[in-house]
């Protein structure tokens, strides 16, 4: 591209940036006639329009200065010159060119649209030096403003037909201006390195690749002086200022070095701190006392923004939305003291006139105002206001830092809350594929509308398919039925879930579970807090196994399946299994009562939430059992940005017939009815990798010192198999500590986190093993007729139980020597303990290019034996 540079050296075609070069003779005559030449645009009268030049005026040097002035103050023409011809003035114009269309070139660090808001020029505007100049000082400003103080930018103009030119911004980032360092002057208490922590602003190092903090930003700088002096006062020290501070850039010119300078002065304590109220309910006896402050603490400015806040709010509690508390402080420079005053003045108990809703396009009105826990009329309540901005926000069809405004009324005690809410998307439509360590290959389709018709209802689809399982779903919630505070919703669903055991660390699928049915759901608010559902579902479960793999040919034709008299075979899948196929119908009703006070049911930061459940099936059906289950958590802030939690949940399930005895081995609980822990609800462990389990592994007979088959059986670990039974009880727990990062990482949607997780599962009746029927193993003679030392010949070998009677036959396996060993299988049952097992271990959460994406590293501590660990764990997809 050939263009001509802006800036810089300038073409002699701008003359309107240098002295006029025009050719005008000094006579003095009158003009008789004024023509312009050369204005392709502009009229000839416009352009004479601009200048004071006029016909049977005299014309003379300096009034032809002044309309050459006069024209290129217009910024319309790159060159003009006047000729006077014994009072016939020719004029003689170039115009400056037409804007065809405004490029950028070299911007990767600011994207076009974050740049184009600050360029002033636009395409069919005409074409000035001095607004080509004004935008490139906007984004050089725009880049500084992003830590970039070496960027450049090159205007460049690419001359076209008619006049017309593009114009092209030539950007050259540069790399980010980093602070090199920090140098504090002046402080003798509190060390360099305490002060840095507290500031904005960070030292460049290596380890500080995914934050911003370390990027030079004069408004940051101003930031960190509020924030040393919010430390020291926070500390006491009432006198602290900061005298200067001031950023230098590195002799290369690409880094900064910020010096402060500061004076600390004397640390200040407490003296008598009282309240003295003007307000009938607030008397300084009853207030005084409960003041966090006393007489010989360390001053601290938080601290007293902090009670004149919790007094307003104290306030506001019992109606009085504008009360003014003000402190007044008395500084004793001599005993090093500070008196406070908290000066609470009288003002009137407010009502609330009128509530407005500003912003709402697509939902409705009383969407909104249903979540108000105040009504117009009703005495105004700071507590209630906070808690409807929090309800408000939890709908998640607003703006998260919505807040409602309080504005006075048409009378002193009258006060009108205006909430201005701004909408966003409510619905969603997600594809996503992805990888998990719980799924392998994972691809989803839903549709949710969770504003549907801006009533506030909810409607959702959803597909998803897996290696191991398959679901269809729909639902529809009404929160509000018939306007009232009743929640209703229903669900049609299809699961297909591939059970699968592990082999070594290889899955093999188990069971296939299909899942068909319907649940109804109703809510109803008891108190503020307090709300209790209901629920009905029915469903069917057709539980199979792989006839090929598992069954036995009973009539011995060949084919399995053909036959009713076809069976199950305990040694190939286990009695568990063979007793969990077959098709059941569970008809169950269940109740839950819940209490719930977090500030934010998406993202909590603060509250408790406490859920108890119980369901009973067998109302029809052929599944009966009753299962209680409880949850609790809590959320707060211990200090800063960091999130704290804590979650607590245990469950039960107990059987209401009976399918078994100790001598069958059989539970009363069904296997697809009982509890599993492990990934991904406890970190450290496998899918299911907690609890009672069944492990089969392969055996060798063997023979003593006098050639004796030896009863006691040899494991083989090669093609051990991993399967867990469940349990009718589990308990889980769990700490997790969020850890806030900088500006940069939050931009990257990084939250890390550290976490403890303990639990187990555990109850269930010990199943029938193989090595109980195994007493004793038969091995074969080989040609000769003898035992082999290393194994018997290729053939059957035969199992007998403990009266003697033949049990079942095996087919040999080989295992690669001239005369195969025949193998068994034996069965040993591990984990029913409720014994807790804990890790521990970190984990983060980024909302990456790809989709959401989950890590975590976990080590076990505490385990049992049977239980599988593992180390590491993610999730990943992709969404488009």
């Amino acid at each position: 591209m050939c263009g001509t540079i802006l800036a810089g050296i300038v073409s002699p075609a701008y003359a309107q940036e240098t002295t006029p070069a025009a050719s005008v003779l000094p006579v003095d005559d009158t003009i008789r006639s004024i023509t312009v030449n050369g204005s392709q645009r502009l009229e000839s009268q416009t352009v004479l329009s601009y200048m004071k030049l006029r016909v049977g005026q005299k014309y003379t040097q300096e009034s032809a200065d002044q309309a050459l002035k006069d024209l290129f103050e217009t910024e319309l023409f790159k060159d003009v010159s006047i000729r006077n011809n014994s009072g016939a003035v020719v004029i003689e114009v170039i115009e400056n060119p037409v804007i065809n269309r405004i490029l950028l070139e070299g911007n990767k660090r600011i994207k076009e649209d974050k740049i184009r808001p600050e360029i002033r020029l636009a395409p069919r505007q005409i074409f000035t030096r001095s607004k080509v100049r004004a935008d490139v000082a906007r984004i050089v400003e725009l880049y500084k403003r992003k830590g970039r103080f070496a960027a450049s930018v090159e205007p460049k103009m690419v001359q076209l037909d008619q006049n017309r030119v593009d114009i092209v911004f030539e950007v050259s980032e540069g790399p980010k201006s980093k602070v090199q360092q920090i140098n504090i002057i002046g402080n003798e208490k509190f060390s360099d390195g305490k002060l840095r922590g507290e500031m904005a602003t960070k030292q460049a190092r290596f380890y500080r690749f995914f934050s911003s903090s370390d990027t030079y930003d004069p408004d940051r700088l101003a930031f960190d002086q509020q924030k040393l002096r919010q430390f020291y006062l926070t500390e006491g020290y009432a006198d602290f200022r900061v005298i200067s501070a001031v950023a230098e850039l590195t002799p290369d010119k690409k880094d900064f070095i910020i010096t402060y300078v500061v004076e600390e002065g004397d640390r200040y304590k407490f003296g008598d701190v009282t309240v003295e109220s003007d307000i009938r309910d607030f008397t300084s006896e009853r207030l005084t006392p409960l003041l966090p402050m006393q007489a010989g603490d360390f001053y601290d400015a938080k601290q007293v923004e902090d009670t004149v806040e919790t007094l307003s709010e104290t306030a506001g509690l019992f109606g009085y939305a504008f009360a003014d508390v003000r402190p007044q402080f008395e500084r004793d420079k001599e005993t090093l003291t500070m008196g406070i005053v908290f000066k609470v003045a009288e003002s009137d108990r407010v009502y609330v006139e009128r509530i407005d809703i500003n912003g709402n396009t697509l939902t409705q009105d009383k969407v909104v105002r249903r979540e108000f826990r105040l009504n117009e009329g009703d005495a105004f309540n700071s507590f209630q206001v906070k808690r409807s901005a929090n309800r408000i926000k939890s709908l998640g069809f607003f703006q998260e830092d919505l807040e409602i405004e309080q504005k006075q009324g048409s009378a002193p005690d009258r006060i009108i809350l205006e909430a201005n809410v701004e909408e966003r998307a409510t619905g969603q439509l997600q594809l996503s594929a992805g990888f998990s360590s719980v799924e392998n290959f994972i691809l989803q389709a839903s549709v949710q509308q969770s504003n549907f018709r801006g009533k506030g209802q909810q409607l959702r689809a959803s597909v998803s398919y897996s290696s191991f399982s398959n679901s269809v779903e729909l639902g529809f919630t009404e929160p509000y039925l018939f306007d009232r505070n009743i929640a209703l919703a229903g669900d049609i669903f299809r699961r297909d879930l591939n059970s699968f055991n592990f082999i070594n660390n290889d899955r093999n699928t188990t069971f296939e579970q299909v899942t068909t049915g319907f649940q109804i759901r109703a809510g109803v608010p008891i108190t503020e807090y307090l709300s209790a559902s209901f629920r009905y579902g029915l469903s069917e479960d057709d539980v199979t196994l792989d006839r090929n793999t598992f069954f036995t040919d009973s009539n011995n034709d060949g084919i399995l399946g053909n036959s009713v008299a076809d069976t199950c075979d305990p040694l190939r899948a286990g009695r568990f299994l063979c007793d969990t196929i077959g098709k059941r119908t569970t008809s169950s009703l269940g109740a839950s009562l819940i209490y719930d006070d977090r500030n934010n049911r998406i993202r909590p930061t603060r509250g408790q939430t406490v859920v108890g459940s119980v369901d009973f099936a067998g109302l029809g059906g052929s599944v009966k059992y009753i299962r209680g289950r409880l949850n609790a958590s809590k959320y707060w802030q211990p200090f800063g940005d960091f999130v704290f939690s804590v979650s607590a949940e245990a469950g039960y399930i107990h059987p209401l017939e009976s399918r078994g005895t100790a001598a069958n081995g059989i539970d009363d609980v069904r296997l697809t009815d009982r509890f599993f822990l492990g990934e991904p609800q406890m970190r450290g462990f496998d899918i299911r990798g907690i609890g009672p389990r069944i492990i089969r592994a392969a055996t060798i007979p063997g023979l003593d010192s006098g050639g004796n088959v030896i009863n006691e059986l040899v494991i083989n670990n090669n093609g051990q198999q991993d399967d867990a039974i469940g349990g009718r009880a589990y308990y889980l727990g769990r700490a997790e500590l969020e850890i806030p990062l900088g500006t940069g990482a939050r931009e990257l949607g990084l939250r890390p986190s550290i976490f403890v997780d303990v639990g187990a599962v555990f109850k269930v009746r010990q199943p029938i093993l193989l090595t109980d029927l195994q007493t004793q193993t038969i091995a074969l003679t080989d040609s000769q007729g003898n035992v082999s030392p290393t194994g018997a010949a290729a053939g059957l070998f035969l199992t007998k139980d403990a009266a003697g009677n033949a049990a079942t036959t095996f087919d040999a396996v080989t295992n690669g020597v001239a005369n195969p060993v025949a193998t068994s299988f034996t069965e040993r049952f591990f984990g029913d303990s409720p014994s807790p097992r804990v890790s521990v271990g970190f984990g983060v959460n980024w909302n990456s290019p790809f989709g959401p994406f989950r890590i975590d590293i976990a080590k076990a501590l505490l385990k049992e034996p049977g239980d599988d660990t593992k180390l590491f764990t993610f999730n990943v997809g992709t969404q488009f």
